[in-house]
């Protein structure tokens, strides 16, 4: 006998709610990145205005934010930064930059520029910069930590009736992060340096080389705090006025033969020169300064028993060095001026 009843029919329920869940899912996905987006807009168009208000008028030709779905990309066809805070005008100029956020990584940017950039200084000074690759990340979360590479960076210092300086390294890579281990009270930061292929006028003129050499720096800075206003007369006199110093924990450079280790501490003195004191040891240094270091250590020696610094002595190959002195502009190896052109104040 035939079954005449009617047939149930099977609910396509299941079949169907992975696609409808992912259409949920994608639509409040895509309101989120929308109100981040909002968001950020809206605080950069604050930070802006705060700056203006401080004297600072910043100009990002182009602005676009994009990204979506899974990161926050701010692009300007090209960056300037106009401050009449100090008196005189002071303007930043570069070329395209790219600051991106992941929606999964909050509290990260990463950055990237493209050269060249130009710093219009008063008094008709200029100094342009170029380089190969600049990328660098910000993360403001606990450890507070930035970092910068760049590749082939190169500086020249443009000063109306005198040479041109030029800077540059092969590479060059910056570290810092916010000291977990000190007291809160002194505000420091670690900072780790690293540089190749470096050429500077100074170093050259203090040990007669124009060879490229190698620069390894770790320190911490104290007073960090006053530089959240920026690198500026402003800040500078602020970290001064707050005994703000810089720990050189090590020291490692060297220059075709010539090597230099050591440690020591620098601050601004009241005349807004760079100050303090270094210890070092050396080794393949024929001169200092126009000196021969041979001549001078021998007429040191009995004044000063041929000290050093402790920490840079216990280096091998090695040999300790007069201590060497910054005091308003001149350098001082012992007692003795070294017959170098004067530093110029920071500010």
């Amino acid at each position: 006998m035939t079954d005449l009843s009617p047939t149930r029919r099977q609910s396509r329920f299941w079949l169907y709610a992975p696609f409808g869940l992912l259409v949920v899912l994608a639509a409040a996905w895509s309101g989120f990145w929308f109100y981040v987006h909002g968001r950020t807009v809206a605080e950069i168009d604050k930070a802006l205005a705060k700056e203006a208000e401080r004297g600072r008028s910043w100009t990002c030709n182009n602005r676009t934010v994009r990204g979506f779905p899974f990161r926050i990309e701010v692009r300007c066809d090209s960056l300037a930064l106009t401050s009449t805070r100090w008196g005189d005008a002071v303007r930043v100029e570069t070329g395209p930059v790219l600051a991106v956020g992941q929606i999964y990584s909050p509290g990260l940017v990463i950055l990237e520029a493209t050269s060249p950039a130009r710093v219009s200084l008063p008094e008709g000074r200029s100094l342009d910069i170029t380089w190969k690759q600049l990328d660098a990340s910000l993360a403001w979360r606990d450890p507070q930590r930035f970092a910068l590479v760049a590749a082939e960076p190169n500086a020249t210092l443009t000063t109306p009736g005198q040479a041109a300086e030029n800077w540059r390294a092969a590479s060059l890579e910056t570290h810092l992060r916010r000291n977990p281990d000190r007291p809160a009270t002194d505000q420091a930061v670690d900072i780790a340096l690293s540089a190749k292929g470096t050429v500077l006028p100074v170093i050259d003129a203090l040990l007669g080389t124009t060879d490229a050499g190698t620069i390894d720096l770790q320190a911490t800075l104290t007073q960090s705090e006053a530089f959240r206003q920026g690198f500026n007369p402003d800040a500078l006199e602020t970290w001064r006025n707050a005994n703000g110093v810089l720990d050189i924990t090590r020291l490692a450079t060297t220059k075709g033969a010539a090597r230099i280790d050591g440690s020591g501490q620098l601050l601004l003195d009241p005349t807004h020169h760079v100050g303090g004191d270094l210890q070092l040891a050396a080794a393949g240094i024929q001169q200092i300064g126009g000196v021969r270091v041979g001549n001078l250590l021998g007429g040191l020696g009995g004044l000063l028993g041929g000290r050093g610094g402790s920490a840079a002595a216990t280096a091998p190959g090695l040999t300790p060095l007069p201590p060497v002195s910054l005091r308003e502009g001149r350098v001082f190896l012992g007692p003795i001026r070294l017959p170098l052109k004067p530093l110029q104040p920071l500010y």
